[in-house]
């Protein structure tokens, strides 16, 4: 059961000035949804969402929602890996920001080509620091890809130090799926749009 519509989210992306798709024949809209209502606690759980939404070669409006986290899970930010913190991605839209590609080598996903803004987040205290001047720009290997090649993933743990990570991997399949048609009409860069929940009504 689809918590959004994808009218909600075009609204909610037009409403922060972002471009939003509609052309037809995948020109896709990929868009992570924060969820506000942690309040910036480290939940360690997949409680956001990577949606898909995209019209097909007959115009015909498509819309997917997946379980997700856009947040890092409790073990990278225990166990840092960059001495300026833990990176969070940063709400915004990122144009072209992604591309096909290997994720660590090993399997096809969204692998980020372009700088993207994160926060750095270092006090180990259990609660994502979303300040202004601990944010940092650069090519981080933010990428979105899945949790487990098997079923549904419920705790983030490794699988994400920041990257997009969708919790099923038939749903992330169905990603890449839609991602491969559009690159064969539309190149292989992708934008990245994140937003936060309450940012939709």
């Amino acid at each position: 059961m689809a918590r959004f519509t994808r009218e909600q989210i075009q609204k909610a992306v037009e409403g922060k000035g972002y471009k939003y798709f509609t052309s037809d024949n995948y020109d896709v809209n990929i868009i992570g949804i924060r969820n506000s209502e942690t309040g910036g606690k480290v939940t360690n759980k997949f409680d956001d969402w990577v949606t898909l939404s995209y019209k097909d070669e007959n115009g015909k409006w498509f819309y997917h929602e997946f379980e997700a986290t856009t947040d890092p899970g409790s073990h990278w930010e225990k166990n840092l890996l960059n001495k300026d913190g833990v990176a969070i991605l940063v709400p915004g839209q990122y144009r072209g920001s992604h591309t096909i590609g290997l994720h660590q080598g090993k399997y096809e996903a969204l692998k980020q080509q372009k700088p993207l803004k994160v926060y750095r987040d270092k006090d180990k205290d259990g609660v994502y620091d979303f300040l202004e001047e601990n944010i940092h720009e650069g090519i981080y290997g933010i990428n979105i890809h899945r949790a487990s090649a098997t079923g549904t993933s419920v705790q983030i743990d490794k699988w994400s130090a920041g990257c997009q990570v969708i919790a099923n991997n038939k749903n992330f399949d169905k990603l890449m799926e839609v991602a491969n048609k559009a690159a064969k009409v539309w190149g292989k860069s992708f934008t990245y749009t994140l937003i936060e929940s309450k940012d939709i009504s």
